[in-house]
């Protein structure tokens, strides 16, 4: 196991003690969860792990999977340490515990929803990865409407006001993740007619990509109040650059590498429609994304 993330003044408590193994799976330790949820003395949150692997159990879960019972060291004052007993625990695991953990207890409460909350996105990721890809594409696109509308106003609100000014801040985004390649460049990589979109013409890989870094170049304009539309295109080309070199560190396929669907989103959403009308379940959306 290695040491805690970085923490932050804006991160819930509960990320701020989870933890990470060498092989990036996410885990909390018991016993920070117990002083953090208000417990001063472990041995009286154990019974409260009990009930939780129980709910597990009866959840048809392994509770193996979910609730490793180990020892890790603990520092017991003047630098010195000594390794107790604990048990390393899922987000699953956790969000038992606060189920199951005293109602009395102010962060419990605020636990209950925290892993909840978590919990389901995580579900939905899991639901999401199980679709097959064009329904995943679709669901992509769509978010990628909504990301994309709530760029352009941080963008708005950090100066970059003129239409035309806009087209060159979304140019430095993909310059940034593309390796140098504009919105045009990928057009014409793609191989797609003028009134085609390069977003209608994504897989979900590619979509996943796009969309992480609008979001984060959203989240960084607005939480570094960032202002003027030279900077704001910086920060873009900057937030474009790191998402290919986390894509890069992964081992994964550069974006411009990634294959381009015979099928635009239009066509996927037309099948969708057809469907519908014949009477079987829509899987996802009828109507095409704004942006």
């Amino acid at each position: 196991m290695v040491s805690d993330e970085g923490t932050s003044p804006r991160i819930s408590p509960f990320d701020a003690i989870r933890k990470i193994t060498e092989e990036g799976n996410e885990y909390w330790s018991a016993r920070d969860l117990a002083k953090l949820l208000g417990y001063t003395q472990y041995n009286k949150f154990l019974p409260v792990i009990k009930k939780a692997e129980e709910a597990c159990r009866n959840s048809d879960q392994r509770v193996e999977d979910h609730f490793t019972h180990t020892g890790e060291m603990v520092s017991i004052g003047s630098g010195a340490r000594r390794k107790f007993n604990t048990v390393f625990l899922s987000r699953y695991a956790c969000y038992l515990i606060v189920q199951n953990a005293d109602p009395e207890k102010p962060i419990v409460s605020l636990g209950q929803t925290y892993f909840a909350v978590q919990t389901r996105r995580q579900e939905l990721a899991d639901e999401l990865a199980a679709l097959p890809e064009d329904q995943k594409r679709l669901i992509l696109r769509s978010e990628m409407a909504i990301f994309n509308q709530q760029l352009a106003e941080a963008a708005h609100n950090a100066g970059v006001l003129r239409p035309e000014d806009f087209a060159v801040f979304t140019d430095h985004g993909y310059m940034g993740l593309y390796g140098g390649m504009r919105e045009n460049d990928i057009h014409v990589r793609k191989n797609l007619k003028p009134h085609e979109k390069i977003l209608d013409y994504m897989g979900s890989e590619e979509l996943g990509a796009n969309i992480f870094r609008a979001t984060q170049t959203d989240a960084k304009l607005r939480r570094e109040s960032i202002r003027g539309k030279e900077r704001a295109n910086k920060t873009h080309y900057q937030v474009g650059q790191e998402v290919r070199q986390t894509i890069k560190r992964l081992g994964g396929t550069m974006p411009e590498d990634l294959p381009t669907p015979t099928k635009s989103i239009q066509q996927l959403q037309h099948e969708e429609q057809k469907n519908l009308e014949r009477g079987q379940q829509p899987s996802l959306f009828d109507r095409p994304p704004d942006e």
